[in-house]
């Protein structure tokens, strides 16, 4: 599994959405079969809040990811995680549209 995957997040919040749990399983799946496979977690945010808030959503929105992968059975040490807040949005749009798509978090493989 070498596919990268956007995981999406409401305004505002870190929770996890119920729809990416499926695609969630099946990362953890494969990083809990090969230990020597690593991601990267990139967590984003909309350009609202202060440049320091959103680094902060973006991390906590990353974080959420990992604890979900390693409560699955993934080893820590294969997770990498960071935040670049509203600094690499998807979308330039400054509607919901555009900021909706700017709320993710990346899940890259090395």
């Amino acid at each position: 599994m070498a596919a990268d995957t956007l995981f999406f997040f409401d305004f505002d919040k870190s929770d996890l959405k119920q729809d990416a749990l499926d695609d969630l399983d099946a990362h953890a799946k494969y990083l809990a079969a090969d230990r020597s496979a690593k991601v990267r977690l990139e967590g984003h945010a909309d350009e609202r809040g202060t440049r320091a808030y959103n680094l902060a959503l973006g991390e906590r929105r990353a974080n959420a990811v990992a604890r979900y992968l390693v409560i699955q059975g993934v080893n820590r040490s294969q997770i990498e995680s960071v935040s670049y807040g509203e600094e690499r949005p998807l979308s330039l749009s400054r509607d919901e549209n555009g900021w909706s798509r700017n709320r993710r978090v990346e899940l890259i493989y090395q």
